[in-house]
């Protein structure tokens, strides 16, 4: 589903284990800060990021896919350029379709596409672009 309301954006916020697609290892960045601010506030953090082995103190992946299995990814948070989005949705509706896992793909600040939307949407996935994480955070669970 297409999520801008409230109450939609409170229901993926109560979802604790967030992969970080483009999780950067320079404090400062958006895409390192606000990972850190969510797990500052309790939500395990999946960083994604094939130029770095750790990221916030935890082992980063290369890509979605190769998040283990073992862990389930609740949102899939993007810090990537529009035009990457519809691979990184593809990758997250086929763990969610294999895993069961995934719930909603979340794309930060500036970032859109509303063609993987709507297929995230079509398979079943809370879905919202052009918001910030943190932002929403603050303004809803303080």
């Amino acid at each position: 589903m297409l999520v801008s309301d409230d109450d939609g954006l409170s229901r993926i916020l109560d979802h604790h284990t967030v992969a970080v697609v483009g999780c950067s290892t320079t404090p400062g960045k958006a895409a390192h800060d606000i990972p850190a601010y969510l797990q500052r506030h309790g939500y395990r953090i999946v960083p994604v990021n094939p130029f770095a082995d750790e990221i916030l103190d935890e082992t980063a992946s290369d890509t979605l896919a190769e998040i283990p299995e073992s862990i389930d990814v609740d949102v899939v948070n993007v810090f990537r350029p529009s035009e990457e989005v519809g691979g990184i949705v593809d990758s997250a509706t086929e763990r969610a379709e294999r895993l069961d896992d995934v719930s909603a793909v979340w794309l930060q600040l500036d970032i859109v596409d509303d063609d993987a939307g709507q297929r995230a949407a079509d398979a079943g996935l809370d879905f919202v672009q052009d918001a910030c994480m943190k932002v929403e955070h603050r303004r809803l669970v303080g």
